[in-house]
């Protein structure tokens, strides 16, 4: 494994996203656990059959910023009063909810919350959190025994160089920030797309699986700031990072360790 020195590559930043397809919290060190960075997607918004609410339809869940405390989620959105969200779910109760075709269990968080997304949303919907013993295995050829990933669309976490967002925006009329490609970890100091050629990660003491190119969707083209969608990424990505009827952008990974990643951390690549 070829070794960072100074100029190699580095962390530099870390993102977690509490509430699936809400907004992102930036953190200078997170902990690792058997579902990927605590509390990401640890709650997500369902519809009323169960079904996973994102941003490809409900462009506004942009809007909702959640803030992590002690004691769960305080969570944020234009027009609204705050809404606490507590980490444990109702007692007992536990109800049938669907990520990209995995059945999954979801306990809900409470009708103050339902009411609350609802309202901001326009649309009738449940929040859910995700029960630590309901486990979800990830599917993928890169998988091994015992990989589990939260309410994620399907790996524990996604990497992107600072650089292959350079490139991107070298190519666009108006630059984009990360936030529109909603990564976990993000790398400075390599090549344009250098994650694509890497098998094998370590950030500090943890380690990572690099499994699939990231197939990228219409939450993409929702601006994080205001909710609206247009035409960009996908537009110019569509013309030179397109295989398969895909448009791809990123690596998803799959953690091999516990433990805390910090910024500021090198990061050391095994070549593919």
């Amino acid at each position: 494994m070829a070794r960072s020195d100074n100029g190699g590559p580095v962390l530099s930043g870390i993102f977690v996203y509490p509430i699936k397809s809400c907004g992102g919290i930036s953190l200078r060190s997170a902990e690792l656990v058997a579902t990927g960075l605590r509390d990401d997607r640890r709650w997500m918004l369902v519809d009323e059959v169960g079904g996973f609410m994102s941003q490809r339809r409900h462009p506004r869940m942009a809007l909702v910023s959640p803030r992590i405390t002690p004691r769960g989620l305080v969570v944020r959105a234009p027009g609204m009063p705050d809404l606490e969200v507590l980490s444990e779910g109702q007692d007992g109760v536990r109800i049938g909810v669907e990520v990209w075709g995995d059945a999954q269990r979801g306990e809900p968080v409470g009708e103050e919350a339902d009411r609350w997304f609802s309202a901001f949303l326009d649309f009738s919907c449940r929040l859910v959190r995700k029960p630590d013993d309901d486990v979800r295995p990830v599917d993928s050829l890169y998988a091994g025994e015992g990989d589990q990933t939260s309410f994620a669309d399907g790996f524990s976490l996604l990497v992107i160089s600072e650089a292959s967002l350079e490139d991107l925006n070298g190519r666009l009329e108006r630059p984009l920030p990360m936030n529109r490609f909603r990564p976990n970890l993000v790398v400075r100091g390599c090549g344009p797309y250098a994650e694509d050629g890497w098998v094998e990660m370590r950030v500090g003491g943890a380690t990572f699986r690099v499994a699939e190119p990231c197939p990228r969707c219409a939450v993409t083209t929702v601006d994080q700031q205001t909710g609206e969608r247009g035409k960009e990424p996908l537009r110019t990505l569509a013309t030179y990072r397109k295989s398969g009827g895909e448009v791809w952008f990123g690596r998803n990974l799959i953690h091999t360790s516990l433990g805390a990643v910090h910024v500021g951390y090198p990061v050391e690549a095994t070549p593919r």
